[in-house]
């Protein structure tokens, strides 16, 4: 590995940390001595990186920072590029040509080479499967974004409709369903909606009184490895 692409990983790795990170944790991580791991962080600061710490406190790296041009190993741009072709052929429009935007803009960044590679990747996504939604998923997105209240009405497995409101917090993609995770007022209870059971979807201006990932944690702690495999078929 050379100097440059060691550095590059540093960033990488500092980046998946919120918190301070101890150079003996970041050393072992890179595989090199805590010595070099010191000379790297003092090269990146120099040349603008803003990391911040100190020898025997931690590091971390304030949030925003990039260094261009954008530079990605082979399975970083297969991953880049497998992922967003999976999400362009999702039934969520508007997701759908954001993820195409965002591999063009990608691309309009990346040196030469990499930007061919990028064109030239043979792993492709099957077609997807057909869509009975009959609700726009960009409506949930904003709705979890903004931690607004969702209305909609809801029909179970047996058919049966119930009238809802919800604080939707999470948006799960399966291969055949979209699955919204939510607190629902009705039940008092976490509960997972198809989307393709769900219609007259009406968006509200009110404010759940939690926030999202304070809900997503606890939903989370609520799941035992069981749950999470019947997740997608799971309906009120």
């Amino acid at each position: 590995m050379s100097r440059s692409e060691r550095l590059l990983d540093l960033i990488q790795i500092l980046r998946r940390h919120r918190r301070p990170v101890c150079g003996r944790t970041l050393a072992d991580e890179m595989g090199v001595s805590i010595r070099t791991l010191y000379r790297d962080i003092a090269t990146l600061q120099g040349q603008g990186a803003p990391i911040e710490g100190e020898a025997g406190l931690g590091y971390v790296l304030k949030p925003g920072f990039m260094l261009p041009p954008l530079m990605f190993t082979d399975e970083e741009i297969e991953a880049i590029v497998l992922g967003s072709r999976w999400v362009a052929k999702q039934p969520d429009k508007r997701l759908a040509a954001a993820a195409t935007d965002a591999l063009s803009k990608i691309a309009a960044v990346l040196p030469d080479d990499l930007r061919e590679d990028l064109d030239a990747t043979t792993l492709l996504v099957g077609p997807s499967s057909a869509s009975g939604e009959a609700i726009d998923l960009g409506i949930v997105r904003q709705a979890i974004r903004s931690e607004r209240k969702l209305g909609f009405l809801y029909r179970d497995a047996g058919g049966a409709a119930s009238e809802r409101m919800v604080w939707p917090f999470a948006l799960g993609f399966f291969d055949k369903v979209r699955v919204m995770v939510a607190w629902c007022e009705l039940r008092q209870d976490f509960r997972h909606f198809r989307a393709d059971r769900m219609s007259a979807l009406t968006a509200t201006e009110i404010r759940y009184p939690r926030r999202r990932q304070a809900m997503l944690k606890e939903w989370r702690a609520t799941l035992d490895g069981s749950a999470r495999k019947t997740a997608q078929e799971s309906a009120d």
